[in-house]
């Protein structure tokens, strides 16, 4: 299966509780991830992280699946079509 590039975006509501079980799960897929930011939103207690990913759809749904299975966590996601 050939890889893509794509990006991952979630949204963790909070990052005191879910933060360490997401990290978790990033760092096992670590070698499809490209580049990663997060930035904390203070005001809604949230945090927002996105992800640039080079990696093949069973994998790219393996990862997404492994995150929105956390509770709290909303992921949303897209691959190139080439």
């Amino acid at each position: 299966m050939e890889k893509r590039l794509g990006f991952v975006g979630i949204i963790i509501e909070d990052r005191k509780r879910q933060a360490s079980q997401v990290n978790e799960v990033l760092s096992a897929y670590g070698d499809v991830i490209v580049a990663r930011m997060g930035l904390p939103y203070r005001e809604k207690i949230c945090s927002v992280i996105t992800l640039i990913v080079d990696t093949t759809t069973d994998k790219l749904g393996a990862l997404t699946g492994k995150l929105g299975q956390i509770p709290g966590i909303s992921v949303k996601s897209a691959l190139a079509k080439e």
